[in-house]
């Protein structure tokens, strides 16, 4: 079986950088969906995270409906949502308390959102699961945003705390009812509050940050006046807290994979050129693929070319034989240009 998994398409974004919104983003996944039979919406699916979720769901039917069409009634998707959609899953997740499974199936109807959302993907059969999905017996999918409990500050780019080699197994209820607010939290109020422009330069600081979260990140990156500090950013190393943390919340779960594909930290990989000793939990177990994102972040793209690993349109393949895959299916489309377009 050939497995696409996508994540982070962020739909209905404030700042509008959500790539998909633009028909030829929009056509060069579906023609990928042709070639596959299971595809994987492994969260942040649609950007419910803002305040706006009215404007999102209006961005991302015909967007879903599209994807819908296109899988059909014979080939499944998968729902996995992450922190920005948990609206769709949360309360029922919740609810579960310790019967919560690393792999739980979720009832369509387990809330009026998701049961909409799960229409939309009509006529393809809809499996929706949280907080992870075994794609095989070897490899487990999930958001990943459960890594943010085990950085500091708490987001997908903070530093990652001392002590994680010391594991206490838990089950996936203790990150859900986690209820200490995290930077990411505050990140989606400041989007929601600040006027548009604002906004803008918040995500942009945010933008030199992640740049760094990835076991591997470029060696400098010119953006105008902040380049000094992108390079004081990248300085920090702080592309090595990620992959650990996320190591750590596997091993906290008891999760037994060889292989564990993740996003939420908008960074494809890993890519040609990375160290691969970096995309593995301790012992090689488990390795590691992050899906990268369908989001233009204008910041970190200054002056990249398509290879680089926070370009839209990452994705990951995962085939029975062989490895999972790292890749990117908009590297012919200037994301550039649409999103200088206006939508």
């Amino acid at each position: 079986m050939r497995t696409l998994v996508i994540s982070d398409l962020h739909i209905g974004s404030r700042l509008g950088r959500d790539v998909l919104r633009h028909p030829e983003a929009l056509a060069v996944l579906l023609d990928a969906l042709d070639g596959i039979d299971r595809l994987v919406l492994l969260g942040d699916v649609i950007e419910l995270a803002e305040g706006r979720p009215r404007q999102a769901l209006a961005a991302a039917e015909p967007i879903l409906r599209a994807i819908g069409a296109r899988v059909g009634a014979g080939r499944p998707i998968v729902l996995v949502p992450g922190n920005h959609d948990r609206a769709l899953t949360r309360s029922w997740a919740r609810a579960q308390g310790s019967a919560l499974t690393v792999d739980a199936l979720v009832p369509p109807e387990a809330t009026a959102l998701l049961t909409e959302v799960v229409g939309w993907l009509a006529p393809a059969p809809v499996e929706v699961r949280t907080p992870g999905v075994w794609l095989s017996s070897r490899v487990w999918a999930t958001h990943g945003h459960y890594l943010d409990r085990h950085l500091l500050p708490e987001s997908a780019y903070g530093l990652r705390k001392a002590r994680l080699e010391r594991v206490e197994r838990v089950g996936p209820i203790e990150y859900e009812r986690a209820g200490r607010p995290s930077v990411t939290w505050v990140e989606t109020l400041l989007a929601r509050l600040l006027p548009r422009r604002l906004a803008g330069l918040t995500d942009s600081v945010i933008d030199l940050a992640r740049a760094a979260t990835g076991p591997s990140s470029p060696r400098r990156l010119s953006s105008g006046g902040l380049a000094p500090l992108a390079r004081r950013v990248l300085g920090f190393q702080m592309q090595r807290s990620a992959n650990p943390a996320l190591a750590h919340v596997v091993a906290r779960l008891g999760v037994e994979a060889e292989w564990v594909v993740y996003g939420h930290v908008h960074r494809n990989g890993p890519r040609d050129g990375d160290d691969v000793t970096l995309w593995s939990g301790p012992g090689g177990r488990p390795r590691l693929a992050n899906t990268g994102s369908w989001i233009y972040e204008p910041l970190l793209l200054h002056r990249g070319t398509a290879a680089h690993p926070y370009w839209p349109g990452g994705a990951v393949l995962v085939e029975d034989e062989g490895d999972p895959v790292a890749f990117g299916l908009l590297e012919g489309v200037d994301v550039a240009g649409l999103h200088g377009r206006a939508t």
